[in-house]
C-alpha cells in the first residue's frame, strides 16, 4: 500500500507562481511513476503532468506545457509540481496519484485517470484574476 499527501497549496495573484509536494509512503513508492491531476468545480479531473520513477521520463497536459515543472527526490519519496506563470483557469483542486507497478508503459498511459492505483486528498490551488 502506498499513502500520498499533498501539500504548498493556497492563494496566488495571477502570474505568480506555487510549489506543490507530494510525499509517498509505503512499499515501492519510490519506484512508482508518479503524476499530478486537477480538477476544477463542475469538471472532470484532467492531467497535468507524470514523472518516471526515475525521473527519466516526463510528459505534461499543453495547458501546462512551460509553465509547470515536474521533479522527485527518491531520496526523500517525494514528488513536486512547480507552477509558474499561473492562471485564473489553473484554479483547481491538485491531486498526486501513482502506479503500482514499477515497470513504465509509455507517456500516453499515463495521462489516464484509471492508470494510478493510489490518489492523494488533494490540496486546493486558487489563482486570482
Amino acid at each position: 500500500q502506498v499513502q500520498l499527501v499533498e501539500s504548498g497549496g493556497g492563494l496566488v495573484q495571477a502570474g505568480g507562481s506555487l510549489r506543490l509536494s507530494c510525499a509517498a509512503s509505503g512499499r515501492t513508492s519510490s519506484r512508482a511513476t508518479t503524476a499530478w491531476f486537477r480538477q476544477a468545480p463542475g469538471k472532470e479531473r484532467e492531467f497535468v503532468a507524470h514523472i518516471s520513477w526515475n525521473g527519466g521520463s516526463t510528459y505534461y497536459a499543453d495547458s501546462v506545457k512551460g509553465r509547470f515543472t515536474i521533479s522527485r527526490d527518491n531520496a526523500k519519496n517525494a514528488v513536486y509540481l512547480q507552477m509558474n506563470s499561473l492562471k485564473p483557469e489553473d484554479t483547481a483542486v491538485y491531486y498526486c496519484a501513482a502506479d503500482r507497478s514499477t515497470y513504465y508503459r509509455g507517456s500516453y498511459y499515463y495521462t489516464l485517470r484509471t492508470s494510478y492505483d493510489y490518489w492523494g486528498q488533494g490540496t486546493q490551488v486558487t489563482v486570482s484574476s
